[in-house]
């Protein structure tokens, strides 16, 4: 197996689905983003958006925070520490397998 495979074979699947590959990336350049931009700037419906972020949460890769703008419910997404560092890992092993 040749270096650029073996790159590969390590690489993070949770955020290497195409979903939640767009979605860390957004989070990775924005430091805060609500519900309603991710779900405009993806396309996804509510439901698709809604069980990717779960799955980046039970990951520890993302934060969610329920809060209130006035009186309209707002929910915030931020990438953590530990969020931030696997979606540079994975930038790095998809470099290396060019």
């Amino acid at each position: 197996m040749n270096e650029q495979m073996r790159s590969l074979s390590g690489i993070d699947r949770v955020i290497h689905e195409p979903g939640r590959l767009m979605i860390t990336a957004l989070l990775f350049a924005a430091e805060k983003a609500d519900f309603l931009y991710l779900l405009h700037e993806t396309g996804m419906n509510k439901g698709t958006l809604s069980s990717h972020l779960s799955r980046l949460e039970e990951a520890g890769y993302v934060g969610i925070e329920k809060t209130f703008r006035g009186k309209i419910p707002q929910t915030l997404l931020t990438l953590t520490a530990t969020g931030r560092r696997a979606f540079e890992e994975y930038r790095g092993k998809m470099r290396d397998a060019l």
